[in-house]
């Protein structure tokens, strides 16, 4: 019974082990996409710049021209910065007006749906989207047309999560996907694809997850393609509670992302959110931090609000997690203190009978003169003399063993603490106590948190000091992002309203903290009861 239990365990154990495994792999290949993540933007702005000079050499070339060069100067802008993106798709709406060309209004209308769904700007979406008429229009276009009115209703059903309107919406996305079916050809990719969301939309999960895994085994995807499609099917295995399997799709997509420069994106929004639940905030942060990137570059207004809701929540684990981290080295530095002291005691113990055995040595030596009639003594000290170098060879190589065995735990104790502090894993952070410094930590850690926190909220220095007379606001000294009093302040906009917590984390006594808010508070043009209350309306951008 013992043994099956046994191999139970272990078969557990490698079944845990395989699973993790790829995700581990595609978390690692993120890692290392998201560092070369400013070369492919490099790459994508040099196939702008080409389209551009071609733009610029055809100025007094004829409207068909510049026509298609807009398209595909909107082509590689729609996934990349909403703002040039919408103004190409403006342009090329005004161009075809003058061609008074069917198809070319209408794939000026649909490049400006796409715009404008992306924002999240719904009823803006249907007024552009309902003035086409699809007449002779060609099939690849109508095709495009129903895909994107697909899209908008699903859009807006899941924006919506209403059990009225919602279930309404998807059937109207249905009847659009159906008639863009008729027109793709079977087993093409946006055939399969939109198959597969059609399916995922009805509840039908095993076929769309059919339709996305058979995708992904595709060799001629795109990254774009990979990239939608890895993150849809991820939605399936978070349905099933299938977690790490959903990290690891998405780790995928989020990679596919970087390499096609798409900042219109929420697959790393999703992974940073799996990721912290999952208790993994060190990547999840990483994660986050490239959302917001994006969706600041990309200028759309609904993924800006999507991505900060989660930010918050990340950024406040991090700080606990430093601070269970700061208890940590402190025990381990406890326990190597202790073990300090006991090789200094061995030491000691060692030395007094290395000087036992010396006296012993010298009482031999004196023997050895004595007259024949103490030979049998002589004989009784050398027996002693003998029992005392085992002694001695005993403690010396239990001493020498003992230190040697140390110091290489410490050497690599220290080694190995080196190389997770640098990996910022916490579970296995082990210090030294000669060779921590806290309060650089420390300090390293506040100016972390102050790059965050302005980077979430970048008015706010100004508008903390629009609450204060002229001589009565903040001036921060050169490479000082807060001081203490904004520092304060930051953290209750951050939520930490308990004093005994910012004390703690600022390292202040809770009087001081108290002290700090009382002299600001009184400084201010705005009433003390409402001070905190106007710190809490600082808005992020």
């Amino acid at each position: 019974m013992k043994r099956l239990l046994f191999f139970q365990t272990i078969c557990v154990l490698l079944v845990i082990s395989c699973s993790e495994a790829p995700r581990s792999e595609a978390l690692n290949e993120f890692t290392r996409q998201l560092q070369k993540s400013d070369d492919y933007d490099a790459m994508k702005r040099k196939r702008i710049d080409d389209l551009q000079l071609k733009l610029a050499g055809s100025a007094d070339g004829n409207l068909t021209t510049k026509f298609e060069l807009h398209n595909l100067l909107f082509e590689e802008y729609r996934v990349f910065n909403y703002d040039s993106a919408y103004r190409y798709a403006l342009q090329m709406k005004k161009q075809a007006a003058e061609l008074n060309d069917a198809s070319k209004k209408i794939r000026a209308d649909i490049n400006l749906g796409f715009c404008l769904l992306s924002s999240g700007m719904f009823k803006e979406t249907l007024d552009s989207m309902g003035r086409i008429n699809l007449g002779n229009t060609p099939d690849s276009l109508k095709a495009e047309y129903y895909a994107m009115m697909g899209r908008y209703f699903y859009d807006l059903g899941d924006y919506d999560k209403d059990q009225v309107y919602t279930p309404v919406y998807n059937i109207k996305a249905a009847e659009y996907i159906d008639s863009a079916l008729t027109i793709w050809q079977p087993g093409s990719y946006p055939s399969v694809y939109f198959s597969g969301l059609k399916y995922l939309k009805t509840g039908r999960n095993a076929e769309a997850k059919t339709n996305f895994s058979k995708l992904l085994q595709r060799n001629d995807l795109t990254p774009h393609q990979l990239a939608i499609t890895a993150s849809t099917l991820s939605d399936i295995y978070i349905q099933e509670g299938n977690i790490d399997q959903a990290i690891k799709l998405l780790a995928e997509a989020a990679s596919a992302d970087i390499i096609s420069s798409t900042k219109e994106t929420s697959a790393a929004f999703s992974l940073a959110n799996q990721l912290y639940k999952k208790g993994d905030v060190k990547t999840a942060s990483t994660c986050i931090n490239k959302a917001i990137a994006d969706a600041v570059f990309y200028g759309a207004r609904q993924r800006k609000i999507q991505v900060s809701a989660i930010l918050p929540l990340i950024e406040a684990q991090k700080l606990n997690s430093v601070e269970s981290q700061k208890q940590r080295i402190t025990l381990y530095a406890v326990l190597v203190t202790l073990l300090l002291l006991a090789v200094i005691g061995l030491a000691v113990i060692v030395y007094r009978q290395v000087q036992k055995l010396k006296a012993a040595q010298k009482l031999i030596t004196d023997a050895h003169r004595k007259e024949l009639e103490i030979n049998h003594r002589l004989i009784e000290t050398n027996h002693l003399l003998s029992d005392a170098n085992k002694i001695k060879e005993e403690y010396i190589g239990y001493f020498f063993g003992t230190n040697s065995d140390i110091f290489t735990r410490i050497e690599k104790f220290k080694k190995t603490l080196e190389q997770k502090i640098a990996y910022r894993k916490m579970d296995e952070i082990i210090s030294v106590v000669n060779n921590i410094n806290l309060k650089k930590e420390k300090e390293e850690l506040l100016r972390n948190f102050d790059r965050v926190f302005l980077k979430l909220f970048p008015n706010f220095v100004a508008e903390f000091n629009s609450f204060f007379s002229p001589e009565d606001r903040v001036v921060l000294k050169d490479n000082e992002l807060l001081n203490t009093d904004l520092r304060i302040f930051a953290l209750i906009r951050m939520g930490i309203h308990d004093n005994e917590k910012i004390a703690e984390i600022l390292e202040y006594s809770v009087h001081t903290i108290n002290t700090y808010k009382t002299k600001v508070k009184n400084k201010s043009i705005i009433p003390n009861e409402e001070f905190e209350g106007r710190i809490m309306k600082i808005r992020t951008e």
